[in-house]
């Protein structure tokens, strides 16, 4: 279908969307957060709405996952995706709506995508005689662990349900609700946890003198590590190190056997991830050497994923159409973004393209009363994913459908 054709039959059929009913589904979801592997209730809910619309549906997909299928005779089959799990974060947005269970919430807007995907799904089916091929509709768990789409595969997704010839995904980010991000190329990075323990000999805190202290080792450690960035990468790439914990002892006065640190790394080069992964380990093993650590440390690596490019013909195209269904100055090219995403596995090592991009989604008062005078000063100031004052604005609903819908009918075959 033509780019033109594909935004006029998306207005179309987005025309008369149930929004009211589709922002109640965003608030039930953001009130009940699952965490990764545990998105029962969501599921759920989506699996109920997929099958309502006549999509062929099936839970339990990888543990969690929902799939739905959409047969609508010959043409190319298109995969909308969406993952569906929360954070260990405890809200404090402050919302009528804010989670209903302690220390988990929708900090990444997972719930604003199934919401997203479900109202794509419906509109898709029940304008049908618009489109031909076959539409993969994919609420997935797990993706903040980077483990869901994986066990989805494992699962046999594409031997159970066919295989996509492309795939599309979006991602609520913070911005003034109203544009479209896209990148024909990297849009996201690569990410590597890693985690190391320090051995030390633990005692009484009255004689370190007979101990060897891992936490002051450790410290030394989460120091020195500032400068694998800044001196070991060069200038013109891009990496980013964060210790994201740092645990050890139990007491005031006891000086522990151990400490722990966890790291992760955003990289957008293998080249780059292994350079920081040399320097780590050599600069964790020397720490503990110039201790007197009764061992080397351990360093382990534990989730990755892998870096998000764009198939650019295919972004192109998607881009295309949002531009028209939207208006001009609403897409536009960010450059990479350091976040990572573990949607690029379904692309089964970009054997299959795949579009994906962002839906802004600060409420414009939010925006407006934010300091700065620059987008990228305003940027710094919303909350930001992960936040626990994260709160897309519930008006983004309808055009993060219309999102999925026009960019799923640019690619699908006309009726």
């Amino acid at each position: 279908m033509t780019t033109s054709a594909a935004a006029r039959t998306a207005l179309d059929l987005t025309s008369d969307l149930p929004v009211a009913g589709l922002e109640d589904l965003y608030r039930d979801l953001h009130r009940h957060p699952e965490l990764s592997l545990r998105e029962h209730r969501t599921a759920g809910k989506l699996a109920e709405r997929l099958t309502d619309a006549g999509f062929e549906t099936a839970e339990g997909v990888g543990g969690t996952g929902v799939v739905g299928r959409l047969a609508n005779g010959d043409g190319p089959t298109v995969l909308l995706r969406a993952d569906m799990d929360a954070l260990p974060v405890p809200e404090a947005t402050g919302l009528p709506y804010a989670s209903a269970t302690d220390g988990v919430m929708h900090a990444c807007g997972h719930d604003l995508h199934v919401t997203w995907l479900a109202g794509a799904a419906a509109a898709l089916a029940r304008g049908r005689d618009t489109w031909r091929g076959t539409l993969l509709v994919v609420g997935q768990p797990a993706e903040e662990t980077g483990q869901g789409a994986q066990r989805m595969l494992a699962d046999g997704l594409y031997e159970r349900f066919g295989r996509p010839d492309v795939l599309l995904g979006q991602h609520a980010a913070p911005g003034p609700a109203g544009l479209y991000p896209h990148a024909p190329g990297l849009i996201m990075s690569a990410a590597t946890d890693v985690d190391i323990v320090v051995h030390g000999k633990g005692g009484h805190g009255s004689r370190p003198e007979a101990t060897v202290d891992p936490v002051v080792t450790a410290a030394y450690l989460v120091t020195r590590l500032q400068t694998v960035v800044s001196r070991e990468v060069a200038a013109g790439e891009s990496a980013v190190l964060t210790v994201g914990r740092i645990e050890a002892g139990t007491r005031h006065n006891i000086i522990p056997g151990e400490a722990r640190i966890a790291l992760n790394l955003r990289t957008q080069s293998e080249a780059v991830r292994q350079r920081m992964l040399a320097a780590i380990r050599r600069i964790a093993q020397g720490e503990c050497l110039a201790a007197g650590c009764p061992r080397e440390p351990d360093v382990t690596l534990g989730n990755t994923f892998p870096v998000t490019v764009n198939d650019a013909d295919t972004d192109r195209t998607v881009a295309a159409v949002h531009g028209e269904v939207f208006g001009a100055g609403t897409v536009f090219d960010p450059g990479p973004a350091m976040g990572s995403e573990d949607f690029p596995e379904l692309s089964l090592n970009s054997a299959i393209p795949y579009s994906y991009w962002f839906v802004t989604t600060t409420p414009a008062d939010v925006w407006d009363r934010s300091p700065g005078d620059t987008l990228a000063e305003k940027l710094a100031a919303v909350p930001s994913n992960h936040s626990p004052h994260f709160a897309p604005d519930p008006a983004t609903v309808a055009p993060g459908v219309r999102t999925l819908v026009s960019g799923a009918l640019a690619l699908l075959s006309p009726a």
